[in-house]
């Protein structure tokens, strides 16, 4: 684990009492990345929720999926800990695991299906987590996720000089780019789309703790003035302070065994030792 990682986790960690009052957006996503499993004749036997934070979509994914078998992982342990309120005392709803995206303690080709919401941001590598739900996923498993896109915050761009990575301290990923990496790691039929949301904010203040409190910090040395200027005066004062926020969502499969991996010293392909035909003299 690097020090972006830690820095990262004690932020998660420090916010988790308070994630939920201030975490609008990403429980709005939520919502619309379940109903897209509408419609989808699939039955899980085990998931997934990756970046589970403080459980509830957890929850909701069991009672849509009362029978399946939920793993809920989450690097910081003050989400598990608010978790562990969302899964019941005696009749648990989901298991809890402490892991990182990118090094998951989940056996090869054992969950039917991941659910991601607004985790990939967070990672250090993008290619390594992908690879990793590849490995975790059975054969004909569905990944489902949801991140953002180079047009959130767009209102904070100027200030920033574009260098978005100083907010989330992770990478911001176009919907052509995630569905390359989706193509390359070897997922099938992927479908990536966007989605534009806009938060409201009744003052500069509220807006820069709602941030702060879902794992966002503005690198220091930012003018005041700037911030504010940043939001023009609008006809309501009760609009002014509103953030962009572009959400990628993508949809896909897990290939059939043996389907390789696209890496830049060639393809790499494998199968379980199981399914390795013996020969017998």
């Amino acid at each position: 684990m690097n020090d972006e990682h830690r820095q990262t986790r004690r932020r998660f960690h420090a916010a988790a009492a308070n994630y939920d009052r201030h975490a609008a957006v990403a429980t709005e996503v939520a919502g619309r990345l379940i109903e897209r499993l509408d419609g989808l004749r699939f039955d899980p036997r085990r998931i997934l929720d990756l970046g589970c934070g403080t459980g509830r979509q957890a929850r909701a994914l069991h009672e849509r999926f009362p029978n399946s078998h939920i793993l809920a992982a989450d690097p910081a342990r003050g989400m598990l800990e608010r978790a562990r309120r969302q899964r019941g005392r005696w009749r648990r709803r989901f298991e809890l695991i402490e892991a990182d995206a990118e090094s998951l303690p989940v056996a090869d080709g054992s969950i039917d299906l991941v659910f991601a919401n607004m985790v990939l941001e967070w990672c250090r590598d993008p290619d390594r987590v992908l690879q990793e739900l590849r490995r975790v996923l059975c054969p004909g498993g569905l990944l489902l996720m949801a991140t953002i896109g180079p047009d959130t915050h767009r209102e904070l761009h100027q200030i920033l000089a574009g260098d978005f990575h100083a907010m989330t301290t992770g990478n911001v990923i176009h919907a052509m780019r995630l569905g390359d990496l989706l193509m390359r790691t070897g997922f099938r039929e992927p479908v990536v789309d966007s989605d534009w949301l806009t938060s409201t904010h009744p003052d500069l203040e509220s807006l820069l703790k709602d941030l702060r409190l879902t794992g966002t910090e503005f690198p220091s040395g930012i003018d005041p003035d700037r911030l504010v200027n940043a939001f023009p005066q609008t006809e309501d004062q009760t609009e002014r302070y509103s953030l962009t926020w572009e959400i990628v969502y993508a949809s896909t499969w897990a290939p059939e065994e043996g389907q390789p991996t696209r890496t830049d010293h060639g393809e790499i392909a494998s199968i379980s030792a199981t399914n390795i035909p013996v020969r017998r003299r």
